[in-house]
């Protein structure tokens, strides 16, 4: 199976293997051999390591609804991820995160990002709607959610919901 990749400007997005999932985090070595990248001391964050767990255990065929890396194109590392949690429900709905390395936050690669993999998962025949949730707090997250045409639609166990779409 041919690798997924999508390149905007500045990143390469690419499902994070389930190889590399499992390598991490008792060895990063491999993890990046298996990447073909670098990998950051601050990579994945703490939050992370439930989807690297579940990312593991999936097949090929699913990896590209879980835990894709942004590699950064002139350093050739890893700064941050973005993915779904995932794959998209009978309704067609899909739940989109994303994070960067706190060195590389600021730079606009969050919405660089999701504008690319966004594009890429409404033109899946499965997917009709996207949608994400944040901490009301966190207002960098909010900026990018509205940058990149989310919505707000609600709020539920402490978070705003957001969606993409109709």
């Amino acid at each position: 199976m041919r690798t997924l990749r999508l390149l905007t400007e500045r990143l390469e997005l690419t499902p994070l293997p389930a190889r590399a999932a499992a390598a991490l985090p008792q060895n990063r070595e491999e993890a990046s051999r298996a990447l073909g990248v670098g990998l950051p001391a601050q990579w994945p964050h703490p939050g992370l390591w439930g989807l690297v767990h579940r990312q593991a255990n999936v097949s090929t065929d699913t990896e590209r609804f879980g835990i894709w890396v942004m590699i950064e194109r002139n350093s050739g590392s890893v700064i941050g991820d973005i993915g779904f949690h995932g794959p998209p429900d009978d309704a067609g709905t899909i739940e989109i995160g994303y994070s960067v390395i706190p060195d590389r936050r600021r730079h606009g690669f969050a919405t660089e990002a999701a504008n690319a993999l966004i594009a890429w998962a409404l033109s899946q025949h499965d997917v009709r709607l996207i949608v994400a949730c944040c901490d009301p707090n966190n207002a960098a997250s909010i900026c990018t959610l509205e940058r990149i045409g989310f919505r707000r639609s609600g709020e539920a166990n402490g978070e705003i919901r957001w969606r993409h779409g109709s």
